[in-house]
């Protein structure tokens, strides 16, 4: 059944799909002639097309660089996901845009120290580090935000922007891509640092095993157990587990429940559905709006992009993707709400 799956993946439409299947599944060689060639064809998708559509004659996007989600910012972090060859350099205006916003005094000013921790949204550095590590466009200013994400790295492993002196917890939402870039970066520069921030930070989510509170083991928040794609900033069990199979902490034992749960989602046709979606698929830039359809939601038929993100952390957890459907842990979770 999984291998007609990868069958249909690899027969795809859609360039970036038969990408992350070749290398994350396969183990083709991301600097192979098959997959640069591929790439070149990610470059010239039209979903990639939609995403630079509104590039104007310096290459750049006229809209603030955190515009949900079409702004320079959310461009480049989608790009760096589906497989967008690395140093591109029509690319460099959109780098320019995100850092120039980044370092900039008005920025700064939202970087706030209160009661010995610093109160940022540190999704947006470290989607900014991860986006130009990924696609090779990394400079000087891109270590200065590796540092500032260990600097503001709270005790706890993680990171939280809200300005509530008494928050004490760190947020999964601003935790997750931090630990993503982080530990990228550690692969890339053999940064100490970075890697011990990232092995932190990846504690935020694996004593909660993902998705439950520590004080009774209840669901923190039903959204986590949905699958999305693009998760953008937001969190849910699959991008969770995507990021420990990349920063290498997918056999932990204590990812074994989103693990059960994320099999348990496996269709009859052994694809993964898209449960739920963060965007509304719209010509005209609104926030909150794409111009790229992702595959589209529902519970009973197969999203590509998940089902291709999902089969890499299953191998990557040695869990085999092409067994059936799991029936799911009889004790999984219920539905009860809870908080950290």
């Amino acid at each position: 059944m999984m291998n007609d799956i990868i069958d249909k993946l690899l027969n795809s439409n859609e360039p970036s799909v038969r990408y992350k299947v070749l290398v994350n599944m396969l183990g083709e060689k991301p600097k192979s002639a098959k997959i640069r060639k591929l790439q070149e064809e990610i470059k010239s998708s039209p979903r990639v097309k939609l995403l630079l559509s509104e590039r104007r004659k310096k290459r750049e996007i006229p809209h603030h660089p955190y515009r949900k989600w079409y702004g320079a910012h959310w461009v480049l972090a989608t790009l760096a996901d589906i497989g967008y060859p690395a140093k591109d350099k029509s690319l460099i205006p959109l780098r320019e845009q995100v850092l120039n916003w980044l370092f900039s005094e008005d920025h700064q000013k939202h970087i706030r120290m209160i009661k010995g921790r610093t109160r940022r949204c540190a999704s947006q550095e470290s989607n900014a580090l991860y986006s130009l590590l990924t696609l090779g466009l990394a400079d000087e200013r891109t270590e200065e935000l590796a540092n500032r994400l260990v600097k503001w790295q709270w005790s706890d492993g993680g990171w939280n922007c809200d300005r509530n002196p008494q928050a004490s917890n760190s947020s999964f939402w601003e935790s997750l891509i931090p630990l993503r870039a982080l530990s990228l970066h550690a692969r890339i520069t053999g940064n100490k640092k970075s890697k011990e921030a990232a092995k932190r930070a990846s504690e935020v989510f694996l004593k909660r095993h993902l998705f439950k509170r520590q004080k009774d083991g209840k669901i923190m928040n039903e959204q986590f157990l949905e699958l999305h794609y693009p998760c953008y900033w937001r969190y849910d069990i699959l991008f969770g587990l995507k990021v420990m199979a990349e920063a290498g902490f997918i056999k932990d034992k204590r990812c074994k429940d989103a693990l059960d749960i994320l099999e348990s989602k496996r269709l009859p046709d052994g694809g993964f559905p898209a449960e739920a979606r963060l965007y509304r698929v719209s010509d005209k830039s609104s926030t909150s709006c794409s111009r790229v359809d992702w595959g589209g939601t529902g519970k009973k038929r197969m999203n590509e992009f998940i089902t291709a993100d999902a089969v890499f952390v299953l191998k990557k957890a040695e869990r085999n993707p092409l067994c059936p459907p799991c029936q799911g842990d009889k004790n999984s979770p219920s539905s009860n709400k809870g908080n950290l």
